[in-house]
């Protein structure tokens, strides 16, 4: 009889000892793979029975939650969305997360580690904790001075405080209300579809994601190039540049639209924007001397992240020197995200040293308490200090007596260059106004403001749209809103 009992006992015992190996199997194994099984719902519905973290504009928060009493519980709302909306992205619980919603997931739906109140809490309690917030660079007034400036128009701003490289405004128009796409749906799926079918892409964020040929802006670089590289000694001597300027090798003349550009000086050459003085001496420095200039300025870095990521501004490094000379004004294949030339607005202002561009400026737990700070780092010497002080001269030249003097602000020191980009087959597409600019209030020690402004208008006339006739006004709105304190 004892033997019997016996047996069963030991029967049991493997029955228990297969039990747990299972249940090891399940829970320690296989709990990744079953956690992001499609068909597992609990992650879900775990994530929206919190209401989210919020983005902060100058400490008031311009995103919430709605309690929708449903089983995906708390849905997104935002507060001035379109305006907002090139910042934050959107979370959606049909369509996922973008931008600053995507980037910084973690610390607003509660799962970053980080917000835990000891290393390895969350791990040890597998709890969760409440969504935390994230403080942006961006000051409203700023935004909204840029938002306004747009109105209807097709385009971007980008502003940078450039001792910083604090973001203090991310526009792009036409935009759309983040807060449509929160939920679920047949209301979600249509708004979704609407937008993605739109002629003017609304959910394009033009500020960070789109690419266009810079135009005359991108002279600055080229001027940069040729200061440092020693192609130009002296900024008032003249540059031995015919005009008209045969494209070399080839029998194409590249024209003017200003006069006065024969053997103009440089600094002459920027403040009328004279394309064959700029074309001619992106060849005199030469293919890798323009390369390494320009890759100082962020150019071809397919890996800037503020923290989302920012599409890849391009300067070909393989081209013909009629090629090169195009892409020293800005043409050909060169092309820039309205932040790449905020940035080299920035680097000019800044005496040279271009400050690695961030939106946020740091996150913190639901109680305030600071989780991350992002504090103020180089990103690359883009010029040397006195080629700087002689860009900025020249670029003061371009507001006071030049061709952006609709960007001049009372009381403060204004520095532009405009650009009309020629896009389209055999460029017969509306050219794109341009203006980059910097200013800095009497009496400052230092700028307080780049800035980008890109203006694709197609429905005004090709020749109105000059960088310094669309595009400098919305520039000098964002600079006066930076100035103020």
């Amino acid at each position: 009889m004892i033997r019997y009992i016996r047996r069963a006992a030991a029967c049991c015992l493997l029955l228990l000892v297969a039990l747990l190996a299972n249940a090891a199997r399940v829970q320690v194994f296989q709990a990744d793979s079953l956690d992001k099984n499609p068909a597992n719902r609990r992650l879900t519905i775990a994530r929206y029975h919190e209401p989210r973290g919020n983005i902060l504009v100058g400490g008031r928060s311009v995103t919430g939650s709605k309690d929708t009493d449903q089983q995906l519980r708390y849905e997104r709302t935002y507060r001035s969305g379109p305006l907002y909306a090139p910042v934050t992205g959107y979370a959606s619980q049909t369509y996922g997360t973008t931008l600053i919603e995507n980037a910084e997931d973690g610390v607003l739906s509660g799962t970053d580690s980080m917000l835990a109140p000891f290393p390895l809490w969350n791990e040890l309690t597998r709890a969760q904790q409440p969504g935390g917030n994230v403080a942006t660079t961006i000051k409203a007034s700023t935004q909204e001075a840029a938002y306004n400036g747009l109105g209807r128009r097709r385009g971007a701003v980008a502003a940078i405080e450039p001792s910083t490289g604090k973001i203090l405004a991310l526009v792009s128009s036409p935009s759309y209300d983040p807060g449509v796409l929160s939920g679920t749906g047949p209301s979600v799926t249509d708004a979704w579809s609407r937008l993605n079918a739109s002629a003017s892409q609304p959910m394009l964020n033009r500020a960070i994601r789109q690419t266009y040929p810079p135009g005359s802006t991108f002279k600055i670089v080229t001027a940069a190039a040729a200061l440092d590289s020693g192609a130009v000694t002296d900024m008032n001597a003249d540059t031995d540049t015919p005009d008209p300027y045969t494209l070399p090798d080839t029998t194409t003349v590249l024209p003017n639209e200003a006069s006065g550009c024969e053997n103009a000086s440089l600094e002459y050459a920027i403040e009328v924007s004279c394309n064959t003085v700029m074309a001619n001496l992106g060849v005199k420095v030469g293919l890798s001397g323009m390369d390494e200039a320009v890759g100082k300025f962020g150019f071809n870095d397919s890996g800037l992240k503020i923290p989302s990521g920012v599409a890849r501004s391009n300067f070909d490094t393989d081209m013909s020197k009629d090629q090169l000379a195009l892409s020293s004004i800005g043409q050909f294949n060169t092309s820039a995200t309205p932040l790449q030339m905020a940035m080299v607005s920035a680097a000019v202002a800044n005496g040279g040293e271009l400050m690695y561009p961030h939106l946020i400026d740091e996150t913190r737990a639901k109680g305030g308490r600071v989780v991350r700070r992002n504090d103020p780092r180089s990103y690359r010497r883009a010029m040397d200090a006195s080629t700087a002080v002689q860009l900025q001269q020249m670029m003061v030249d371009v507001v006071t007596q030049g061709t952006g003097s609709n960007a001049a602000i009372p009381g403060a020191t204004v520095g532009g260059k405009t650009g009309t980009a020629q896009n389209g087959v055999n460029n017969a597409g509306t050219p794109y106004a341009w203006f980059i600019s910097w200013a800095k209030a009497d009496g400052a020690s230092q700028p307080a403001v780049a800035v980008a402004v890109v203006v694709e208008d197609a429905s005004a006339h090709r020749a109105d749209i000059t960088g310094g006739g669309f595009a400098a006004p919305i520039a000098r709105a964002v600079m006066r809103a930076a100035l103020e304190h």
